[in-house]
């Protein structure tokens, strides 16, 4: 059942890499690099390009499901990280992108990174158990503050944020959507007939919440980056939040782990976020605004 799983996820992370493609030309298209409006979204609505990748990513999301459903949540969550070669790939080669140095280096520290911590973590990690209604009410109320406070942060200082706190956020959404949604999906699969006195309602509201909070940000992330950034992003902070909630909270991680892996883990983490950091500063789509800003400025400035 766990190389189905793994078949479910790969399947899943090439759906995402092409929908995310999709969605962020369409994007770029209707909202001309500004912030995802609602009447933006009645545009997107009404584009081809875009709900193709809508539908491609809602296939992903089915698979996903299926997969976190039918195996450990540390290892199916990692292989999304595939979806970000793919999309750097497809990208660059529908823009005719070459590829500087740093964001090839970029692109190697989320790949060596992620896929370490993860690695790691599995090895380090007991039983898969499930979610207790004391541990899953723990990790709804964390999400509702990380909810309050990323919602109010993007409400009050939209203007000056950057395609890395829309990425940023969307990471850390989804991993809690990962959690409970397995937590959901494993419930669901053993409720029987008790279906309907047995959902797990606040945990099914909070995916539906964070789910939409965190899809309008990879929206607003689209339109201010490249959609590698966006995957590179995802696919790091996402299983990184996930395996520590699963660490922390679900208790997966077993009494005798030696200092010196926990500390190894730690960095691999680190090397990961550097990793999306970097990607952030000197892909060459990023480079390519940066330059154009300081053309348009300069052009003001010789006016005034």
């Amino acid at each position: 059942m766990v190389w189905i799983a793994i078949a479910a996820a790969l399947c899943g992370a090439f759906c995402l890499a092409f929908g995310a493609h999709f969605q962020s030309s369409a994007v770029k298209s209707a909202a001309g690099g500004l912030d995802v409006t609602l009447g933006n979204i009645g545009k997107l609505m009404g584009n081809g390009r875009w709900m193709s990748g809508l539908l491609l990513l809602g296939l992903g999301m089915v698979l996903n499901v299926f997969a976190l459903a039918s195996a450990p949540l540390t290892v199916v969550q990692p292989i999304g990280a595939i979806a970000l070669v793919v999309t750097t790939v497809v990208n660059a080669r529908e823009h005719k992108l070459t590829m500087n140095l740093p964001t090839v280096l970029a692109i190697a520290a989320c790949m060596v990174g992620s896929a370490t911590f993860v690695l790691m973590a599995i090895n380090v990690t007991g039983d898969q158990h499930q979610v207790s209604n004391s541990e899953e009410l723990l990790i709804e109320v964390i999400l509702a503050c990380v909810i309050a406070m990323i919602g109010i942060t993007a409400l009050f200082f939209h203007r000056k944020l950057g395609a890395i706190f829309y990425i940023v956020g969307a990471g850390v959404l989804f991993g809690f959507v990962a959690v409970l949604v397995r937590s959901v999906a494993i419930d669901v699969l053993h409720l029987g007939s008790q279906f309907w006195s047995s959902v797990p309602w606040l945990a099914l509201a909070a995916v539906v919440v964070a789910g939409l909070l965190g899809s309008y940000f990879v929206q607003n992330a689209y339109s201010k980056g490249p959609p590698d950034l966006v995957i590179a992003g995802l696919t790091v902070i996402d299983p990184i939040v996930g395996i520590a909630i699963g660490i922390t909270i679900l208790g997966e991680l077993r009494p005798d782990v030696p200092a010196m892996l926990a500390v190894a883990m730690a960095l691999a983490g680190v090397l990961a976020i550097v990793g999306v950091v970097a990607l952030s500063r000197h892909h060459p789509v990023v480079l390519d605004r940066k330059a154009k800003a300081r053309h348009l400025k300069t052009l003001s400035s010789h006016d005034t």
